[in-house]
């Protein structure tokens, strides 16, 4: 993944909180490397958000083992943002998570990392706090 990935990711999120009257978040780029490899971690586990907390994040969204390579990371978060984003609005957090996250007033800023897999597996995550 390249710098300008993590700022694409920053700004669709900012895009869609900006539908809603919402104040941006700040790219919390000193956490992007630890976003990183929390991606690579679930990556290798398999599961996703099992490194969640590693990074002093209040919450997560991840976008788990997309298919693809380093070159598709601005479709995968384009996709799948759009899809989290679908979710709301709505309060029951197990049916609307994703999207309360991008859309919340407690948090200010986010962390978007990445680790794509041997077999062209795009894991991507992103960090609010």
């Amino acid at each position: 993944p390249v710098d300008g990935d993590a700022q694409l990711c920053v700004n669709i999120i900012n895009d869609y909180r900006g539908t809603l009257g919402l104040p941006p978040y700040a790219r919390w780029s000193d956490g992007e490397a630890c976003a990183d490899g929390q991606c690579e971690s679930d990556a290798l586990s398999g599961v996703a958000h099992g490194a969640f907390g590693q990074c002093g994040e209040f919450a997560q969204n991840e976008c788990p083992g997309w298919g693809g390579n380093v070159d598709d990371i601005p479709q995968v978060l384009e996709d799948c943002l759009a899809l989290m984003w679908a979710e709301g609005p709505g309060e029951d957090f197990n049916m609307h998570g994703h999207y309360i996250n991008m859309s919340s007033e407690s948090y200010t800023e986010v962390a978007c990392g990445f680790h794509v897999t041997a077999d062209n597996k795009i894991w991507a995550i992103q960090n609010f706090r």
